[in-house]
């Protein structure tokens, strides 16, 4: 074997992929408890979506990093083609449009947007290291991944569009932006927020209504507040032990809807309890701890940047699904990566594992 191919070997991160994989495995466990009679088929295609998702994975490791910045125009430029098609052509479904029809399979653009974006942003800011300290730069970045965020969050898709942000202020911070910058645009985006509260049009009366839930769930129990609710309850009713795989009560009730989703962690804490639901937790730290020591020995700036945005948007997926579930952050539809069905969102996340993995293999530079 080729010096080269071992020195790959060497620096592959096994335990990341070991943590993703099983996750997986625990999620596919959910699913089946959470699906009800149609269990078997929504394994079934989540194990259809987790072999193209490998299959993007090892073909995005397969690529050097360093070339990113001569494709990052192009995948910008056609992610906001795909972007507004979906607006214009998408398939329609409770009350959002966000996805494009491929025969038996549906195909989300904004899901994929966010790994585009942890690259375009990682390109930015490596290539403007000398102006990082500048506020014009800041600016800039800002104007840059406002275009996607507006039309995902015109969708509506309130959840991505966050994600969005978060991987812009990781990104961001890793690479080195003034602090003051930063706090300059925390003030500016809960400004921002109060008044899309306030102008008429800018946010949808469901998405105020689970604002408001989240503050108060009793305040509409049957309605905006109903998850947050049934959910509290199913995870609550576990205890320590759990009432034991396939013998949750909330589950065979059918009391929450989109468990086999959003709210999958209900399935964890109600059947495994306490112990299934920290265990989770244990290998989600595991799979951060990993994603974050690749960051900090990849010795390249784009390499780096690209991996502390891929850690910024698992961390806000992980930090804002566990604590919808839980009643501490607003339910805003963001799946649990690796556990939640879903096909557009199961493959980006293994695709970003495949980022993180060429990162990993490249960490040093080989010379000769």
């Amino acid at each position: 074997m080729p010096m080269i191919d071992q020195r790959y070997i060497r620096n592959f991160d096994f335990v990341l992929a070991l943590a993703t994989a099983t996750i997986l495995v625990f999620g596919c466990l959910a699913i089946y408890s959470a699906a009800g009679t149609k269990a078997t088929y929504y394994v079934e295609r989540q194990l259809v979506y987790a072999l193209i998702g490998i299959l993007g994975a090892i073909i995005a490791a397969s690529i050097d990093h360093e070339t990113y910045h001569r494709y990052a125009g192009k995948l910008y430029g056609w992610t906001i083609v795909l972007l507004l098609f979906v607006l214009k052509f998408g398939h329609q479904s409770k009350g959002a449009v966000r996805w494009i029809a491929l025969g038996p399979f549906q195909f989300q653009p904004s899901e994929f947007a966010k790994v585009v974006m942890v690259i375009c942003l990682a390109i930015f800011f490596a290539t403007r290291q000398d102006q990082i300290r500048e506020f014009k730069t800041v600016v800039l970045s800002l104007l840059y991944i406002a275009v996607p965020m507006l039309l995902i969050f015109k969708q509506p898709d309130l959840g991505t569009s966050l994600t969005l942000i978060a991987i812009w202020v990781v990104t961001a911070f890793v690479a080195g932006v003034d602090a003051k910058h930063l706090l300059a645009f925390g003030l500016f985006a809960v400004l921002l927020g109060v008044a899309a509260w306030y102008v008429p049009g800018v946010m949808k009366d469901y998405q105020k209504a689970r604002l408001v839930s989240f503050i108060n769930p009793n305040a509409d129990p049957l309605g905006s507040g109903y998850h947050v609710i049934q959910s509290r309850i199913a995870i609550g009713s576990g205890r320590f032990l759990g009432k034991g795989y396939l013998k949750g009560t909330q589950r065979k009730l059918r009391f929450i809807p989109e468990q086999h989703t959003d709210f999958i962690f209900t399935v964890v804490g109600e059947e495994l309890g306490f112990v299934g639901a920290v265990g989770l937790v244990a290998l989600y730290f595991i799979f951060l701890w990993r994603a974050l020591d690749i960051m900090a020995a990849a010795e390249d700036a784009r390499g780096r940047l690209i991996a502390a945005g891929i850690v910024g948007m698992f961390l806000f997926h992980i930090f804002v699904n566990l604590g919808m579930t839980l009643g501490i952050m607003p339910v805003t539809g963001v799946p649990l990566p690796f556990f939640s069905y879903g096909g557009s969102s199961l493959v980006t996340a293994l695709i970003a594992v495949g980022l993180l993995e060429g990162i990993s293999i490249r960490r040093h530079k080989i010379s000769f």
